[in-house]
């Protein structure tokens, strides 16, 4: 049915320059026209928190504990914004990014986001795809006002003068129709290869436990470890702490870069959670750099440090490839000379569960410094370790190869699908034919296209009540 897909019979150039030619019979109304602000304010601050993600769009926020209290470092919710299902809800910090959506939930939103309703004659989720499509978050940045990326804001008046492309009101609702289960066939092709990411993972980590564990030479014997997790170890090797195996490295960060312009755009590297956590084993970039004065508040850690994940992803390691500077949020371990730093980035993997399990939950879920270093780890002779690390990453190398294909492929079911969005809400295919044989689908029972594709939050995306100060 994709593939059918067509141009409009007729096209004619759009009042605004910058839209191309659009279907004959679409309108083009400036946004101010088409939604308007709402203000509403929280007097209890009890609704369903709610956030804003270029990914997710508008999501609950919900703590990773399972308890009730919401995920936020706000003392109170009381003046938060109220927010209705089918509202649009911007941060207009970083609107230049997409981080905006319709939401599918009542609930309360950041005093630094904007709220809008949309008038009676526009389907909010055929919106929705609008705004977020390449050309218009192109279209949201050029009409941002500030002066570098990072400081740019996108006020009422700006949303204001960007102008809309609008089919009918039935013709909008049908292009929604027909993305619902467009994106419903791509999410069961992206499910079905993840589970099969998820089985390769599952046999490379058991191959890897056993690699770190109990070595490659089943004949020797073997010997209580005294450790629950660890079980038996061959019996020459040691039971050693974190600490004693590694010179242990804080970072720290008293202000964040995205809060205090004067701290950045330097010499030094800065590396934040999310980008250890997407890392699959080395950090060979970054995005964000300090000066000095970011230095002078934060923890350069050397090249070949092994860096730790201590809040949000638990347990995330990576090899810093090159010099850079880590917030609070990360700790590095820098090998002693007895300790094989490929063998070490091996049992820290292992050791996940564990370090979840320490974790305690009255900090919300951050992972202590003390406690990493205290914990015991099996520890075999350094050649042995050395000889463990190369088996175990020639063993475990077809299983990479597997998942880094089903990767690709899933990029660019992401790729199809965005390209697939951009063309049908701005009119260059047409799918009201297509959308016509989909009766049988009724539209009470499939979930509204929320133009994203299963794909992860932003781990380094900054929460509005963090930023507040700059607006």
């Amino acid at each position: 049915m994709i593939a059918d897909l067509k141009p409009y019979p007729e096209y004619q150039p759009a009042d605004a320059g910058w839209l191309g030619e659009i279907p004959a019979h679409w309108k083009v109304r400036r946004m101010k026209y088409v939604v308007r602000e709402t203000d509403s304010r929280s007097t209890s601050g009890k609704e369903q928190l709610l956030r804003i993600s270029q990914y997710t769009g508008v999501t609950q926020r919900r703590r990773a504990d399972g308890l009730g209290e919401p995920d936020t470092r706000a003392d109170s919710l009381i003046g938060y914004k109220r927010v209705e299902p089918n509202d649009l809800v911007i941060n207009i910090m970083l609107a230049w990014n997409g981080s905006m959506g319709v939401s599918n939930y009542s609930g309360i939103a950041s005093p630094a986001y904007c709220v809008y309703r949309f008038g009676h004659d526009v389907h909010p989720w055929y919106l929705h795809n609008l705004l977020r499509s390449p050309a218009y978050k192109a279209r949201i940045k050029a009409s941002s006002t500030g002066v570098v990326e990072s400081r740019l804001r996108l006020y009422s008046d700006d949303l204001g003068r960007i102008e809309a492309m609008l089919p009918p009101p039935a013709e909008q609702t049908a292009i929604v129709r027909f993305l619902d289960w467009a994106n419903g066939r791509l999410e069961m092709a992206i499910r079905a290869k993840r589970k099969v990411i998820a089985l390769l993972g599952e046999q490379k980590q058991a191959l890897i436990r056993r690699a770190v564990t109990r070595g490659f030479d089943p004949s020797v014997p073997f010997k209580p470890s005294g450790i629950a997790w660890l079980g038996e170890i061959p019996q020459h090797w040691e039971v050693r702490r974190v600490k004693q195996a590694t010179r242990i490295l804080r970072g720290k960060f008293s202000h964040r870069p995205r809060n205090d312009a004067t701290l950045y755009d330097g010499r030094y590297p800065f590396i934040q959670t999310g980008m250890v956590a997407r890392s699959s084993k080395f950090i060979t970039g970054y995005t964000q750099t300090l000066n000095e004065r970011g230095l002078a508040v934060s923890k350069l850690f050397p090249s070949g440090t092994l860096v730790m994940t201590i809040a949000a992803n638990i347990g995330e390691v990576a090899v810093l490839t090159f010099d850079a500077c880590f917030p609070d949020s990360v700790v590095g371990f820098v090998p002693s000379a007895s300790t094989d730093r490929d063998y070490l980035y091996l049992v820290f993997r292992c050791m996940k569960p564990e370090l979840l399990r320490e974790a305690p939950v009255n900090t919300q879920g951050n992972l202590n410094v003390e406690r990493i270093g205290a914990m015991e780890m099996p520890f075999p002779p350094l050649t042995e370790q050395c000889r463990i690390a190369k088996c175990a990453e020639a063993e475990t190398a077809s299983f990479d190869a597997g998942i880094g294909r089903l990767q690709r492929e899933i990029g660019l079911l992401r790729e199809y699908r965005t390209r697939l969005v951009a063309d049908v809400v701005t009119g260059k295919l047409d799918v009201r034919d297509a959308a016509s044989k989909l009766h049988s689908l009724p539209v009470d029972t499939v979930q509204a296209f929320d133009g994203t594709l299963n794909e992860p939050d932003d781990p380094d995306d900054t929460d509005a009540e963090e930023l507040l100060s700059d607006v």
